[in-house]
């Protein structure tokens, strides 16, 4: 007997909504059986956003969540639209309240439980009560500053403290990251907005932090500590949803600070802006764990943070939905790995 496809729904066809849907055309086992969004691409087919040819597949017409999410139509929907939990908290109630599975991109859902816990705890009541799961994850939060970071402590005996820093080229990403970072703007307006906490800057620090010291066992002192300065950039800088004139903001310098008992033991470092080679910076994913023993890593250039949100999306699909149901983390499920057989051999059917 065959074994049906998975069959997903792609709610948001933006620069990573688009790669999602390229990445699950290529993989075996797996199917799009549905794509929303809103405005001028209602209507339209979804291959006409994409590059890669229809061929002799069926057409996915693009259209709104309320023709689009039935009860049975979908095993998981890969909701990639917003950034904050309270945001696209309505559409994965409604995902889930038609008992489909769910996977966000929006990086407080990373570890929603940070700063939005009654929404996280509605998200798990409801997510059991349909017999379905949801996960936030993606490249940061989701692997490179939380998971990647738990993972190197199962080496050591003991650990004093961490810091992980990503520098990254913001490029790959679209035009909602933009604007968090302050792309484009001036310095002036950068510092006025910060003032005025008007700029999310990078999103996840609250969420990578918490995830690490509640794996670690660690309790920490209130609140995670942030700072946030304004990458200014000397050149021209052009990117797929960004324009930088020189002198105008190219990114933004994010740092965070948890602290335990008074001492500082999580240190986060995320300079991110666009094309950074134009000014002669190099990327990369750098990991230091003081303790028993001290381990020291460095990804040079970086994980692509465009690419690997898109694949830790589409390579978790199978543990999501073979997961108990509920609200779960990437640190309840299997670890992620790259899918290059039929994904259909990974579900448990039973």
């Amino acid at each position: 007997m065959t074994k049906e496809n998975i069959k997903v729904i792609i709610w948001g066809l933006g620069a990573m909504g688009e790669g999602m849907a390229e990445m699950l055309l290529s993989k075996k086992g797996v199917e799009i059986v549905g794509v929303i969004d809103i405005g001028e691409k209602l209507g339209k087919s979804m291959y006409d956003f994409l590059d890669v040819e229809r061929g002799d597949r069926e057409d996915i017409i693009i259209k709104s969540y309320e023709e689009t999410i039935k009860e049975g139509v979908a095993d998981i929907a890969l909701i990639a639209t917003n950034s904050f939990t309270k945001d696209v908290f309505p559409k994965i109630k409604y995902c889930l309240e038609n008992k489909i599975n769910v996977i966000s991109t929006a990086e407080e859902m990373a570890y929603p439980q940070a700063q939005e816990p009654e929404l996280a705890k509605e998200m798990d009541r409801i997510a059991k009560e349909n017999g379905v799961t949801v996960l936030g994850t993606g490249i940061n939060p989701g692997l490179i500053m939380d998971l990647l970071v738990i993972t190197l402590t199962g080496a050591c005996i003991d650990v004093d403290n961490i810091k992980a820093e990503r520098i990254n080229n913001l490029s790959p990403f679209g035009p909602a990251v933009m604007e968090e970072q302050g792309v484009g703007i001036t310095a002036d307006e950068f510092n006025r907005r910060v003032a005025m906490d008007d700029l999310a800057g990078h999103v996840g620090f609250q969420e990578s932090v918490s995830m690490i010291a509640d794996a670690l066992g660690w309790k920490l002192d209130g609140k995670i500590e942030q700072t946030m300065e304004p990458i200014v950039s000397n050149v021209y800088r052009k990117a797929p949803y960004a324009e930088v004139e020189p002198g105008n903001v190219a990114g933004c310098n994010m740092k965070g600070y948890g602290n335990v008992n008074g001492e500082l033991k999580i240190e986060m470092i995320h300079p991110q802006q666009v094309e950074p080679q134009l000014e002669g910076i190099d990327t990369g994913d750098y990991i230091a764990i003081e303790g028993t023993p001290n381990i020291n890593m460095a990804i040079k250039p970086e994980i692509p943070g465009g690419i690997g949100t898109i694949a830790m999306c589409v390579n978790m699909i199978p543990h999501v939905i073979n997961s108990r149901p509920g609200l779960k983390t990437m640190i309840d499920l299997p670890v992620p790995r790259a899918i290059m057989g039929d994904m259909r051999n990974l579900i448990d059917r039973d």
